[in-house]
Protein backbone atom coordinates (compact mmCIF):
# COMPACT_ATOMS: atom_id res chain seq x y z
CA UNK A 1 0.00 0.00 0.00
CA UNK A 2 1.37 3.33 -0.90
CA UNK A 3 1.87 5.56 2.23
CA UNK A 4 3.53 8.59 3.44
CA UNK A 5 7.70 8.53 3.30
CA UNK A 6 9.23 8.73 6.45
CA UNK A 7 12.07 8.64 8.46
CA UNK A 8 14.42 5.73 9.32
CA UNK A 9 14.04 3.85 12.53
CA UNK A 10 17.01 4.95 13.50
CA UNK A 11 16.60 8.50 12.51
CA UNK A 12 13.16 8.91 14.30
CA UNK A 13 13.63 7.04 17.87
CA UNK A 14 15.64 10.00 18.74
CA UNK A 15 13.15 12.46 18.81
CA UNK A 16 9.35 13.33 19.69
CA UNK A 17 8.77 15.13 16.60
CA UNK A 18 6.16 13.87 13.53
CA UNK A 19 8.02 11.82 11.55
CA UNK A 20 5.74 11.57 8.26
CA UNK A 21 7.08 13.64 5.45
CA UNK A 22 5.12 15.29 2.31
CA UNK A 23 3.49 13.70 -0.39
CA UNK A 24 4.62 15.69 -3.99
CA UNK A 25 1.36 17.83 -5.28
CA UNK A 26 0.88 14.91 -8.07
CA UNK A 27 1.39 12.03 -5.64
CA UNK A 28 -1.59 13.65 -3.81
CA UNK A 29 -3.35 13.93 -7.65
CA UNK A 30 -2.03 10.34 -8.63
CA UNK A 31 -3.75 9.12 -5.64
CA UNK A 32 -6.84 11.01 -6.16
CA UNK A 33 -7.41 9.87 -9.37
CA UNK A 34 -7.45 6.11 -7.91
CA UNK A 35 -11.05 7.05 -7.01
CA UNK A 36 -13.78 5.90 -9.44
CA UNK A 37 -17.08 6.68 -9.76
CA UNK A 38 -18.65 3.84 -7.63
CA UNK A 39 -22.20 3.19 -8.12
CA UNK A 40 -22.12 2.67 -4.48
CA UNK A 41 -19.48 4.87 -3.10
CA UNK A 42 -18.76 2.37 0.32
CA UNK A 43 -15.62 4.27 1.90
CA UNK A 44 -19.11 6.58 3.49
CA UNK A 45 -20.03 3.20 4.81
CA UNK A 46 -16.86 3.32 6.69
CA UNK A 47 -16.60 6.57 8.12
CA UNK A 48 -18.74 7.80 11.21
CA UNK A 49 -18.47 11.43 9.41
CA UNK A 50 -19.79 10.59 6.50
CA UNK A 51 -16.89 12.54 4.77
CA UNK A 52 -17.70 13.04 1.29
CA UNK A 53 -14.65 11.13 0.31
CA UNK A 54 -15.00 10.86 -3.68
CA UNK A 55 -16.15 14.39 -3.98
CA UNK A 56 -12.64 15.72 -2.26
CA UNK A 57 -10.70 12.82 -3.95
CA UNK A 58 -12.20 14.06 -7.17
CA UNK A 59 -10.88 18.16 -6.34
CA UNK A 60 -7.66 17.03 -5.53
CA UNK A 61 -7.16 15.25 -8.57
CA UNK A 62 -8.16 18.14 -10.87
CA UNK A 63 -5.46 20.21 -8.56
CA UNK A 64 -8.90 22.45 -6.95
CA UNK A 65 -7.39 22.39 -3.70
CA UNK A 66 -9.79 24.33 -1.70
CA UNK A 67 -12.68 23.88 -2.92
CA UNK A 68 -11.45 20.24 -1.56
CA UNK A 69 -11.17 22.05 1.96
CA UNK A 70 -14.05 23.33 1.90
CA UNK A 71 -16.15 19.84 0.87
CA UNK A 72 -14.03 18.11 3.88
CA UNK A 73 -14.52 20.91 6.23
CA UNK A 74 -18.49 20.13 5.68
CA UNK A 75 -18.47 17.37 7.91
CA UNK A 76 -15.10 17.29 9.75
CA UNK A 77 -13.86 20.03 11.76
CA UNK A 78 -10.24 18.77 12.01
CA UNK A 79 -9.18 17.17 9.16
CA UNK A 80 -6.01 17.65 10.24
CA UNK A 81 -6.06 15.64 13.61
CA UNK A 82 -8.32 12.58 11.62
CA UNK A 83 -5.40 12.93 9.01
CA UNK A 84 -3.02 11.70 11.19
CA UNK A 85 -4.44 9.47 13.76
CA UNK A 86 -7.73 7.96 12.63
CA UNK A 87 -7.27 4.40 11.53
CA UNK A 88 -9.42 5.01 8.20
CA UNK A 89 -11.95 2.59 8.19
CA UNK A 90 -12.99 4.50 5.11
CA UNK A 91 -10.19 2.44 3.40
CA UNK A 92 -11.12 -0.60 4.20
CA UNK A 93 -14.63 0.02 3.19
CA UNK A 94 -12.85 1.12 -0.46
CA UNK A 95 -14.41 -0.58 -3.47
CA UNK A 96 -10.99 -1.20 -4.43
CA UNK A 97 -9.81 -3.38 -1.48
CA UNK A 98 -11.65 -5.65 -2.70
CA UNK A 99 -8.74 -6.93 -4.51
CA UNK A 100 -6.23 -4.74 -4.69
CA UNK A 101 -4.98 -1.26 -2.62
CA UNK A 102 -7.17 1.44 -1.46
CA UNK A 103 -6.94 4.93 -1.91
CA UNK A 104 -5.02 6.31 0.51
CA UNK A 105 -8.02 8.71 1.97
CA UNK A 106 -6.54 9.39 5.11
CA UNK A 107 -3.30 10.72 4.19
CA UNK A 108 -5.09 12.88 1.04
CA UNK A 109 -7.18 14.45 3.65
CA UNK A 110 -3.75 15.26 5.73
CA UNK A 111 -2.52 16.73 2.38
CA UNK A 112 -6.08 19.25 1.52
CA UNK A 113 -6.01 20.30 5.44
CA UNK A 114 -2.34 21.07 5.80
CA UNK A 115 -2.28 22.66 2.28
CA UNK A 116 -4.94 24.81 3.82
CA UNK A 117 -3.29 26.00 6.44
CA UNK A 118 -0.24 26.38 4.72
CA UNK A 119 -2.29 28.88 2.02
CA UNK A 120 -4.07 30.54 4.31
CA UNK A 121 -7.21 29.32 3.40
CA UNK A 122 -8.07 28.38 7.28
CA UNK A 123 -9.22 31.76 9.33
CA UNK A 124 -11.77 32.23 12.14
CA UNK A 125 -15.26 32.16 10.92
CA UNK A 126 -17.17 33.91 13.40
CA UNK A 127 -20.67 34.47 13.56
CA UNK A 128 -22.84 37.87 11.95
CA UNK A 129 -24.94 37.85 15.34
CA UNK A 130 -25.03 36.08 18.76
CA UNK A 131 -28.30 34.36 19.74
CA UNK A 132 -27.58 35.34 23.49
CA UNK A 133 -28.23 31.48 24.48
CA UNK A 134 -24.92 30.35 26.20
CA UNK A 135 -23.70 26.97 26.10
CA UNK A 136 -21.08 25.46 28.42
CA UNK A 137 -18.69 22.53 27.30
CA UNK A 138 -17.39 20.09 29.89
CA UNK A 139 -14.17 18.79 28.70
CA UNK A 140 -12.05 19.54 25.34
CA UNK A 141 -11.08 16.81 23.72
CA UNK A 142 -11.72 16.46 20.37
CA UNK A 143 -16.22 15.79 21.18
CA UNK A 144 -16.49 19.20 22.92
CA UNK A 145 -14.18 20.43 20.61
CA UNK A 146 -16.03 20.26 17.51
CA UNK A 147 -19.34 20.47 19.53
CA UNK A 148 -17.87 23.75 20.63
CA UNK A 149 -17.04 25.23 17.13
CA UNK A 150 -20.32 24.07 15.70
CA UNK A 151 -22.00 25.92 18.37
CA UNK A 152 -20.19 29.17 18.36
CA UNK A 153 -20.38 29.26 14.72
CA UNK A 154 -24.29 28.86 15.55
CA UNK A 155 -23.97 32.61 17.00
CA UNK A 156 -24.37 30.96 20.46
CA UNK A 157 -21.71 31.95 23.59
CA UNK A 158 -19.86 29.05 23.98
CA UNK A 159 -17.27 28.04 27.27
CA UNK A 160 -15.24 25.35 27.20
CA UNK A 161 -14.29 23.92 30.82
CA UNK A 162 -11.41 21.83 31.37
CA UNK A 163 -9.65 19.96 34.31
CA UNK A 164 -6.13 19.85 33.20
CA UNK A 165 -3.56 22.66 32.26
CA UNK A 166 -3.87 22.19 28.17
CA UNK A 167 -7.04 22.11 25.97
CA UNK A 168 -7.27 19.16 23.57
CA UNK A 169 -7.69 16.53 26.01
CA UNK A 170 -6.73 13.02 24.72
CA UNK A 171 -5.23 14.92 21.59
CA UNK A 172 -3.07 17.00 23.85
CA UNK A 173 -2.00 14.69 26.56
CA UNK A 174 -2.63 11.37 24.95
CA UNK A 175 -1.27 10.89 21.82
CA UNK A 176 2.50 11.12 21.72
CA UNK A 177 3.56 14.02 20.08
CA UNK A 178 4.94 12.19 17.12
CA UNK A 179 1.80 10.90 16.01
CA UNK A 180 0.13 14.32 16.47
CA UNK A 181 2.39 17.78 17.09
CA UNK A 182 0.86 19.98 19.50
CA UNK A 183 1.10 23.06 17.46
CA UNK A 184 -1.61 21.34 14.99
CA UNK A 185 -3.91 20.56 17.91
CA UNK A 186 -3.17 24.42 19.20
CA UNK A 187 -3.73 26.57 15.86
CA UNK A 188 -7.20 24.55 15.75
CA UNK A 189 -7.56 26.16 19.36
CA UNK A 190 -6.23 29.59 18.47
CA UNK A 191 -8.79 29.47 15.80
CA UNK A 192 -11.92 28.93 18.02
CA UNK A 193 -10.44 31.22 20.24
CA UNK A 194 -10.58 34.13 17.86
CA UNK A 195 -14.27 32.54 16.44
CA UNK A 196 -15.46 33.47 20.03
CA UNK A 197 -15.23 30.36 22.37
CA UNK A 198 -13.77 30.90 25.90
CA UNK A 199 -11.50 28.15 27.11
CA UNK A 200 -11.03 27.67 31.11
CA UNK A 201 -8.90 25.77 31.93
CA UNK A 202 -8.00 24.30 35.41
CA UNK A 203 -11.46 23.63 36.38
CA UNK A 204 -12.70 20.78 37.63
CA UNK A 205 -16.52 20.77 36.95
CA UNK A 206 -18.36 19.31 39.52
CA UNK A 207 -16.05 20.17 42.60
CA UNK A 208 -16.00 22.84 45.44
CA UNK A 209 -15.14 25.07 42.40
CA UNK A 210 -17.63 24.89 39.86
CA UNK A 211 -20.31 22.91 41.13
CA UNK A 212 -23.02 20.94 38.67
CA UNK A 213 -26.00 22.69 39.92
CA UNK A 214 -24.28 26.33 39.26
CA UNK A 215 -23.20 25.06 36.06
CA UNK A 216 -26.76 23.88 34.91
CA UNK A 217 -28.09 27.06 36.35
CA UNK A 218 -25.70 29.47 34.84
CA UNK A 219 -25.53 28.19 31.51
CA UNK A 220 -28.87 27.56 28.75
CA UNK A 221 -27.35 24.26 27.93
CA UNK A 222 -24.42 21.65 28.88
CA UNK A 223 -22.39 19.10 26.65
CA UNK A 224 -20.77 16.27 28.53
CA UNK A 225 -17.92 15.25 26.60
CA UNK A 226 -15.53 14.39 29.62
CA UNK A 227 -14.73 11.11 27.90
CA UNK A 228 -13.93 7.68 29.28
CA UNK A 229 -11.54 7.66 31.89
CA UNK A 230 -11.46 4.43 34.10
CA UNK A 231 -8.86 2.48 32.82
CA UNK A 232 -9.20 -1.34 32.69
CA UNK A 233 -7.47 -2.67 35.89
CA UNK A 234 -4.97 -5.45 36.16
CA UNK A 235 -6.43 -7.57 38.87
CA UNK A 236 -3.94 -9.86 39.72
CA UNK A 237 -1.47 -10.63 42.61
CA UNK A 238 1.35 -8.05 42.43
CA UNK A 239 -0.90 -5.51 40.93
CA UNK A 240 0.44 -2.96 43.28
CA UNK A 241 4.13 -2.90 43.22
CA UNK A 242 6.12 0.02 42.42
CA UNK A 243 6.82 -0.09 38.42
CA UNK A 244 3.43 -1.07 37.28
CA UNK A 245 1.50 1.82 35.91
CA UNK A 246 -1.31 2.93 33.41
CA UNK A 247 -0.91 3.48 30.13
CA UNK A 248 -1.79 7.43 30.51
CA UNK A 249 0.01 7.92 33.63
CA UNK A 250 2.90 7.06 30.98
CA UNK A 251 1.54 8.83 27.87
CA UNK A 252 0.88 11.96 30.04
CA UNK A 253 3.73 12.16 31.83
CA UNK A 254 6.04 12.75 28.79
CA UNK A 255 3.39 14.47 26.69
CA UNK A 256 3.74 17.57 29.46
CA UNK A 257 7.69 16.83 29.39
CA UNK A 258 7.73 17.93 25.63
CA UNK A 259 5.73 20.80 26.70
CA UNK A 260 8.26 22.02 28.75
CA UNK A 261 7.64 20.85 33.02
CA UNK A 262 9.58 19.55 34.84
CA UNK A 263 8.89 16.11 36.28
CA UNK A 264 9.68 15.28 40.49
CA UNK A 265 12.49 12.42 40.07
CA UNK A 266 10.26 10.18 42.46
CA UNK A 267 7.53 10.64 39.79
CA UNK A 268 9.13 10.31 36.84
CA UNK A 269 7.80 6.91 34.89
CA UNK A 270 10.85 6.17 32.54
CA UNK A 271 11.41 3.44 30.36
CA UNK A 272 15.26 4.20 29.69
CA UNK A 273 17.62 1.10 30.45
CA UNK A 274 14.71 -1.06 31.42
CA UNK A 275 12.89 -4.15 30.69
CA UNK A 276 9.24 -2.92 29.64
CA UNK A 277 5.93 -4.94 29.23
CA UNK A 278 2.93 -3.63 27.46
CA UNK A 279 -0.03 -5.50 27.85
CA UNK A 280 -2.46 -4.51 25.30
CA UNK A 281 -2.17 -4.51 21.60
CA UNK A 282 -4.16 -1.74 20.27
CA UNK A 283 -3.46 2.03 19.77
CA UNK A 284 -2.48 2.83 23.13
CA UNK A 285 -0.30 -0.12 23.57
CA UNK A 286 1.58 0.99 20.28
CA UNK A 287 1.73 4.83 22.03
CA UNK A 288 3.60 3.07 24.71
CA UNK A 289 5.97 1.45 22.61
CA UNK A 290 6.88 4.15 20.57
CA UNK A 291 7.35 6.20 23.45
CA UNK A 292 9.41 3.38 25.25
CA UNK A 293 12.08 3.09 22.40
CA UNK A 294 12.53 6.95 22.50
CA UNK A 295 12.98 6.92 26.29
CA UNK A 296 15.46 3.90 25.43
CA UNK A 297 14.38 1.29 26.40
CA UNK A 298 16.50 -2.12 26.96
CA UNK A 299 13.88 -4.68 25.42
CA UNK A 300 9.67 -4.22 24.90
CA UNK A 301 7.59 -6.78 25.12
CA UNK A 302 3.67 -6.01 24.01
CA UNK A 303 1.68 -8.80 25.01
CA UNK A 304 -2.44 -9.50 23.49
CA UNK A 305 -4.76 -11.43 25.57
CA UNK A 306 -6.35 -12.36 21.83
CA UNK A 307 -4.61 -15.08 19.48
CA UNK A 308 -2.69 -13.75 16.97
CA UNK A 309 -5.14 -12.58 13.80
CA UNK A 310 -4.98 -14.01 10.02
CA UNK A 311 -3.09 -11.97 7.35
CA UNK A 312 -5.65 -11.89 5.45
CA UNK A 313 -9.74 -11.28 5.70
CA UNK A 314 -11.27 -14.69 7.14
CA UNK A 315 -14.55 -15.92 5.15
CA UNK A 316 -16.99 -14.52 7.93
CA UNK A 317 -15.05 -11.09 7.99
CA UNK A 318 -15.51 -9.90 3.96
CA UNK A 319 -14.94 -6.55 2.53
CA UNK A 320 -16.60 -3.95 3.58
CA UNK A 321 -16.23 -4.80 6.98
CA UNK A 322 -13.29 -3.78 8.99
CA UNK A 323 -10.98 -6.35 8.52
CA UNK A 324 -9.76 -8.20 11.59
CA UNK A 325 -6.45 -8.68 10.08
CA UNK A 326 -2.82 -8.81 11.60
CA UNK A 327 -1.28 -4.99 11.85
CA UNK A 328 2.02 -3.73 12.20
CA UNK A 329 2.55 -0.23 13.78
CA UNK A 330 5.23 1.80 12.97
CA UNK A 331 5.81 1.59 16.33
CA UNK A 332 6.45 -1.94 15.85
CA UNK A 333 8.65 -1.72 13.18
CA UNK A 334 11.06 0.10 15.71
CA UNK A 335 11.37 -3.37 17.47
CA UNK A 336 8.75 -5.18 19.84
CA UNK A 337 8.98 -9.04 21.16
CA UNK A 338 5.19 -9.49 20.40
CA UNK A 339 3.10 -12.39 22.22
CA UNK A 340 -0.27 -13.17 21.42
CA UNK A 341 -2.90 -15.18 23.58
CA UNK A 342 -1.16 -14.30 26.35
CA UNK A 343 -2.34 -14.08 30.23
CA UNK A 344 -0.97 -12.66 32.87
CA UNK A 345 -1.38 -14.76 36.17
CA UNK A 346 0.52 -12.48 38.55
CA UNK A 347 3.37 -10.67 39.25
CA UNK A 348 6.14 -10.35 41.97
CA UNK A 349 9.32 -7.98 42.59
CA UNK A 350 12.07 -7.43 45.04
CA UNK A 351 11.78 -4.46 47.81
CA UNK A 352 8.45 -3.73 46.76
CA UNK A 353 8.99 -2.97 42.59
CA UNK A 354 8.26 -5.43 40.26
CA UNK A 355 11.12 -7.90 38.84
CA UNK A 356 8.69 -10.57 36.98
CA UNK A 357 5.61 -11.16 34.98
CA UNK A 358 4.40 -14.59 35.28
CA UNK A 359 2.04 -15.80 32.61
CA UNK A 360 0.35 -18.56 30.68
CA UNK A 361 -1.21 -19.00 27.09
CA UNK A 362 -4.34 -19.16 26.60
CA UNK A 363 -6.33 -20.36 23.34
CA UNK A 364 -10.25 -19.37 22.38
CA UNK A 365 -12.79 -21.97 22.36
CA UNK A 366 -16.35 -21.90 20.65
CA UNK A 367 -18.88 -19.26 21.99
CA UNK A 368 -20.48 -19.61 24.88
CA UNK A 369 -24.09 -19.47 24.78
CA UNK A 370 -24.33 -15.77 24.89
CA UNK A 371 -22.16 -15.61 21.96
CA UNK A 372 -18.48 -14.84 23.46
CA UNK A 373 -15.80 -16.91 22.87
CA UNK A 374 -14.28 -19.34 25.59
CA UNK A 375 -11.21 -18.87 27.16
CA UNK A 376 -8.91 -22.11 27.83
CA UNK A 377 -5.20 -22.25 30.11
CA UNK A 378 -3.03 -24.05 27.63
CA UNK A 379 -2.11 -26.60 30.20
CA UNK A 380 2.26 -26.61 31.06
CA UNK A 381 2.71 -23.22 29.38
CA UNK A 382 3.27 -20.79 31.98
CA UNK A 383 6.61 -18.84 31.57
CA UNK A 384 7.86 -15.88 33.25
CA UNK A 385 9.79 -12.78 31.67
CA UNK A 386 12.21 -10.56 33.80
CA UNK A 387 10.87 -6.85 33.77
CA UNK A 388 11.26 -3.49 35.05
CA UNK A 389 8.34 -1.70 33.81
CA UNK A 390 4.67 -2.68 33.47
CA UNK A 391 2.34 -0.88 31.42
CA UNK A 392 -1.77 -1.63 31.28
CA UNK A 393 -2.70 -0.24 27.94
CA UNK A 394 -5.79 -2.59 28.18
CA UNK A 395 -8.64 0.48 27.31
CA UNK A 396 -11.29 1.59 29.33
CA UNK A 397 -14.21 0.70 30.87
CA UNK A 398 -16.35 3.81 31.52
CA UNK A 399 -16.70 7.89 32.19
CA UNK A 400 -15.86 8.40 35.83
CA UNK A 401 -19.52 8.03 37.48
CA UNK A 402 -18.48 9.95 40.71
CA UNK A 403 -18.37 13.50 40.88
CA UNK A 404 -19.86 15.62 38.01
CA UNK A 405 -21.68 12.59 36.67
CA UNK A 406 -23.21 12.00 40.08
CA UNK A 407 -24.32 14.98 41.39
CA UNK A 408 -26.20 15.71 37.99
CA UNK A 409 -27.62 12.81 38.29
CA UNK A 410 -27.98 11.83 34.40
CA UNK A 411 -28.83 7.98 34.19
CA UNK A 412 -26.23 5.32 33.05
CA UNK A 413 -26.09 2.44 31.29
CA UNK A 414 -25.69 -1.24 31.42
CA UNK A 415 -22.27 -0.13 30.72
CA UNK A 416 -21.56 3.23 32.75
CA UNK A 417 -22.04 5.26 29.75
CA UNK A 418 -23.97 8.69 30.07
CA UNK A 419 -27.79 7.19 28.07
CA UNK A 420 -29.22 10.14 25.93
CA UNK A 421 -31.96 9.99 22.74
CA UNK A 422 -31.35 10.55 20.02
CA UNK A 423 -30.39 14.18 19.67
CA UNK A 424 -27.70 13.41 22.20
CA UNK A 425 -30.04 14.79 25.40
CA UNK A 426 -29.13 13.18 28.76
CA UNK A 427 -31.95 12.35 31.20
CA UNK A 428 -31.66 15.73 32.49
CA UNK A 429 -33.35 17.90 29.91
CA UNK A 430 -30.82 20.71 28.34
CA UNK A 431 -28.18 18.53 29.48
CA UNK A 432 -26.17 16.62 26.32
CA UNK A 433 -23.36 13.87 25.94
CA UNK A 434 -20.60 13.33 22.86
CA UNK A 435 -17.84 11.30 22.58
CA UNK A 436 -16.59 8.12 24.31
CA UNK A 437 -18.54 9.33 27.48
CA UNK A 438 -21.62 8.74 24.89
CA UNK A 439 -20.25 5.48 23.51
CA UNK A 440 -17.69 4.51 25.49
CA UNK A 441 -14.25 4.23 24.01
CA UNK A 442 -13.99 4.67 20.14
CA UNK A 443 -12.01 6.51 17.78
CA UNK A 444 -10.99 10.07 16.92
CA UNK A 445 -13.72 10.21 13.89
CA UNK A 446 -16.55 9.03 16.06
CA UNK A 447 -15.68 11.74 18.56
CA UNK A 448 -16.10 14.17 16.30
CA UNK A 449 -19.08 12.83 14.49
CA UNK A 450 -20.76 12.69 18.44
CA UNK A 451 -19.67 16.43 19.11
CA UNK A 452 -21.26 17.63 16.16
CA UNK A 453 -24.09 15.52 16.52
CA UNK A 454 -24.35 17.16 19.94
CA UNK A 455 -24.32 20.46 18.98
CA UNK A 456 -26.98 20.08 16.36
CA UNK A 457 -29.28 18.62 18.99
CA UNK A 458 -28.32 21.57 21.63
CA UNK A 459 -28.68 24.27 18.81
CA UNK A 460 -32.63 22.41 18.21
CA UNK A 461 -33.13 23.00 21.75
CA UNK A 462 -32.17 26.31 22.21
CA UNK A 463 -33.60 28.13 19.16
CA UNK A 464 -36.97 25.53 18.49
CA UNK A 465 -34.82 24.43 14.88
CA UNK A 466 -31.34 23.93 13.43
CA UNK A 467 -29.27 24.44 10.49
CA UNK A 468 -26.64 22.54 11.59
CA UNK A 469 -26.49 19.23 9.50
CA UNK A 470 -27.11 15.96 11.13
CA UNK A 471 -24.09 13.37 10.83
CA UNK A 472 -24.98 11.09 7.86
CA UNK A 473 -22.87 8.44 9.00
CA UNK A 474 -23.40 4.86 7.31
CA UNK A 475 -20.36 3.33 9.27
CA UNK A 476 -20.48 -0.53 9.64
CA UNK A 477 -19.89 -2.43 12.85
CA UNK A 478 -17.12 -3.89 13.49
CA UNK A 479 -16.96 -7.42 12.60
Amino acid sequence: MMTLPHQSVAERIQHYREFYEHWTEQQARDQGSRCMNCGVPFCHTGCPLGNLIPDWNDLVYRGRWQEALVELHSTNNFPEFTGRICPAPCESACTLAVNQDPVTIEHIEKAIADRGWQEGWITPQSPAKRTGKTVAIVGSGPAGLAAAQQLCRSGHTVTVFERDDYIGGLLRLGIPDFKLDKDIVQRRVDQMAAEGVTFRTGVNVGGDELPADRLVNEFDAVVLSGGSTVPRDLQVPGRELQGVHYAMEFLVQQNKINAGETIPTGKRISAEGKRVVILGGGDTGSDCLGTSHRQGAEAVYQYELLTEPPTERASDNPWPYWPVVLRTSLSQEEGVIPGFGIMTTHLSGNSGHVKKLHAVKVQWGAPDESGRPQMQKIEGSEFDVEVDLVLLAMGFLCPEPTGLLAELGVKLDARGNVSNDDDKMTSVPGVFVAGDMARGQSLVVWAIAEGREAARGVDQYLMGQTSLPRVLAGALPRA
